[in-house]
């Protein structure tokens, strides 16, 4: 069966379009005029599909994500819309206590919070505000980063945590002035709480994964880059893994995934390869990507490793994950064995170190034919985006950040120091591979949010804008959440352009966002999702 799109435009790549398309067998056989179209097309079995004057552009990637914690969050307490204040949050969870029957031992999760939002006291909760929620039932949240977490005593005596517990490595517990634990736990800190949280086992992991897919699809996305491995402490990457090779066999994969593939144990890592994993092994629709390595926090915690203090908390530069030799050590063994690399860093203090790791280990490498990047790249400096360019590092932005961090940027690193920060213009200038994503569940996967912030430079209420003269074209955004995210996977060929030969992966919106309003970029609305020519999302049937 040929099928022909027709009477819409449709973008194919930046400054190329057209008014039909042929698809046939899942891939793009014709791109051209309606009347190419129908001469492709003649002499078999032909569908065709009136495309009523829409924008088609190709299926849309999320370059950095967490599908699986994404999933996970449509069950649990939703914080992101309650917290005008610390007494709104505590509000949301007593609710939510109060509308589910109580089980015993049941924990009340919840995720999503900005103490910076907080209009009453802005500073993180702790074990004890959560205990007027519940003294006899464990509660964890987590701030939107999920960098913070916050677990009341029922929890942290779950955990067995007092105040002898030693700090964890590449963490912390945070202790008052009596040297009690106050429930606020930072980075590799989170995990001696939450691995006691009841983990879910295979079947449950799938569910999350099709909650996730069902609404990316809405948003028009078909691929993404995703962490999943360490989405619940304690639960073997195997699983993970298995979870998606059993969707693909059972024919629900609605999401063509490449895995970067967290492993924060040195064992884990030697086993994983052990087993013959490496970067592209896989199908096109799960493949292993690169090791993801965390080398510090989030700006919004405070947890971001910094050069220098932060403006508004001086005493403090945030938190290293790894020394500079640990660093060198993990990604020299996932280099020699075959592994694209991709390390988160926010603060200039971890890109400091991680930029010295990838110039020591790879040596005289400068084609980077591996595609070795920097996940995220917040708090630049001149001379970090300088040394992005000398390794030809990939870098993996969030524009859609831009909504929340245009508010706080300039109170953590001080008016001159964020005057180089979130530097997309100058590092396309600068001829960097750029792509882009949204981090969600720290943030809502929507890609058309996304071009938005990365056009105006403004939040998506338009109250704040943030370095204006670094904001990208509406082409040269939607590149970073196509082609350049296409690039990041080594699917260039495959994907990321409407063009023969590639992937019917496309993406049907209600008009043409290069000729709205900027400010309206985000209300654009997603018609239908085709994954391989199949619609896997259809706004009339959701």
């Amino acid at each position: 069966m040929k099928e022909i799109y027709y009477n819409g435009r449709i973008y194919q790549k930046k400054g190329m379009e057209s008014e039909a398309m042929g698809v046939e067998r899942g891939m793009i056989a014709f791109v051209g005029s309606r009347q190419g179209a129908e001469a492709w097309a003649a002499g078999g079995e032909t569908r065709s599909h009136n495309l009523s004057g829409t924008f088609v552009v190709p299926g849309l990637i999320d370059s950095h994500m967490h599908l699986l914690a994404y999933g996970y969050g449509v069950g649990i307490v939703d914080l992101r819309k309650r917290t005008s204040s610390l007494n709104d949050l505590l509000q949301c969870l007593k609710e939510y206590k109060n509308s589910t029957m109580e089980r015993e031992g049941e924990w009340i999760i919840g995720r999503g919070f900005h103490q910076d939002d907080f209009q009453d006291e802005k500073r993180f909760p702790t074990r004890y505000d959560l205990d007027l929620i519940a003294q006899d039932r464990p509660i964890f949240v987590t701030r939107s980063c999920g960098h913070i977490a916050i677990a009341n005593s029922a929890a942290l005596a779950i955990a067995h945590i007092t105040k002898d517990t030693p700090q964890p490595e590449g963490g912390r517990i945070d202790m008052d002035e009596e040297g009690e634990p106050t429930g606020i736990l930072r980075e590799y800190g989170i995990e001696c709480v939450s691995r006691f949280i009841p983990k879910p086992g295979k079947d449950k992991i799938k569910q999350y994964l099709l909650q996730g897919m069902k609404k990316l699809n809405g948003y028009g996305i078909t691929s993404v880059q995703s962490d999943d491995f360490g989405a619940f402490a304690g639960v073997n990457y195997e699983t993970v893994i298995q979870a998606y090779k059993e969707l693909e066999a059972e024919g629900h994969l609605t999401v063509k995934v490449y895995e970067q593939c967290l492993l924060s144990e040195m064992e884990s890592l030697k086993d994983f390869l052990f087993k013959g994993y490496r970067t592209g092994v896989g199908t096109p629709y799960f493949t292993i990507g690169p090791l993801k390595i965390i080398a510090d926090g989030s700006l919004g915690a405070r947890t971001a490793y910094l050069d220098a203090p932060y403006a508004d908390q001086p005493d403090h530069r945030g938190i290293l994950i790894y020394s500079q030799k640990e660093l060198e050590e993990k990604l020299a063994y996932g280099v020699k064995h075959g592994m694209q690399i991709a390390i988160h860093t926010i603060g200039d203090g971890a890109m400091n170190v991680a930029v010295n790791a990838f110039s020591k280990v790879l040596e005289e490498e400068v084609e980077n034919k591996k595609r070795h990047g920097i996940v995220h790249a917040q708090i630049t400096t001149k001379e970090l985006i300088r040394q992005f360019q000398r390794l030809n590092l990939h870098v993996y932005i969030q524009s859609v950040f831009l909504n929340q961090d245009n508010h706080i940027i300039e109170k953590r690193v001080g008016k001159q120091r964020a005057e180089d920060t979130y530097l997309y213009r100058t590092l396309l200038n600068m001829g960097i591979e750029v792509s882009n994503g949204s981090d969600a569940p720290v943030e809502e996967p929507s890609v058309l949010s996304g071009i938005q912030c990365a056009v105006t430079r403004t939040t998506l209420d338009g109250t704040k804008t943030f370095l204006p003269k670094q904001a990208l074209t509406v082409e040269e955004a939607l590149e970073t959440y196509t082609a350049m995210g296409a690039r990041a996977s080594f699917e260039e060929k495959k994907k990321g352009m409407l063009l023969p030969g590639m992937a019917a992966d496309f993406t049907v919106l209600s008009e043409d966002l290069r000729h709205c309003f900027p400010e309206r970029i985000k209300d654009i609305k997603v018609l239908k999702t085709y994954v391989d020519g199949i619609c896997v999302y259809d706004v009339e049937n959701p």
